[in-house]
């Protein structure tokens, strides 16, 4: 009988072990969802740097196209550490260039002025607004976002967002629209969250 005890006793707390390891992984990799609306529509949202938290670098390389005479896509958002591959579609030459990024000079660069068919490609390493300019032609604008963490998104035409798989935990939420002042909001994420903004100029 004690044997039998003494095993009765071991399944049981093997038993315990296994629930109180199946709910410290539920805790560790619950995750959750920060939704809401920017005004104006069609701006990006991003959870700005985790304190000593890094990200792997995307493998994917999105492309920037100068089609037209435009930058396509006028806005592309994208991680720290993406290569983004800069395409000229037009029949004409173009040239990519930022003066800075977020305002930090030291921080341009320019890509040079290549022929239709061509792309030339660079890694952002730095978070920020990255203000893309055209030398040859003066009238082409556009922008590329550098968000330091993968969680991200742009809004839709009426404004709406959405950010998914984000840890819980305490974070600082930026939004930014082209002519607009970015803004910056301090949130907690247990679950599923809203957060709004209201940009200005």
């Amino acid at each position: 009988m004690k044997s039998v005890s003494k095993k009765g006793t071991r399944m049981t707390s093997r038993f315990s072990l296994s629930i109180i390891l199946a709910l410290t992984l539920a805790t560790a990799t619950f995750a959750g969802t920060i939704t809401g609306t920017v005004s104006p529509s069609k701006s990006v949202v991003y959870v700005d740097t985790i304190q000593g938290k890094t990200f792997p670098a995307p493998t994917a390389k999105p492309v920037m196209d100068q089609k037209g005479l435009v930058f396509s896509p006028h806005v592309m958002v994208v991680q720290q550490g993406t290569t983004v591959e800069f395409l000229n579609s037009d029949n004409v030459q173009h040239n990519v260039f930022w003066p800075s990024i977020s305002g930090n000079k030291k921080l341009g660069h320019n890509l040079g002025t290549w022929p239709k068919g061509e792309k030339r490609s660079f890694k952002f390493d730095q978070p920020g607004v990255v203000p893309l300019l055209c030398n040859a032609h003066p009238e082409m604008a556009g922008y590329i976002i550098v968000s330091p963490t993968p969680y991200f998104a742009e809004t839709d035409d009426s404004g709406n967002y959405k950010l998914e798989n984000v840890p819980d935990g305490k974070y600082n939420l930026v939004a930014w629209h082209e002519g607009m002042k970015q803004q910056t909001k301090p949130q907690s994420v247990p679950g599923t969250t809203k957060v709004d903004f209201s940009l200005s100029k």
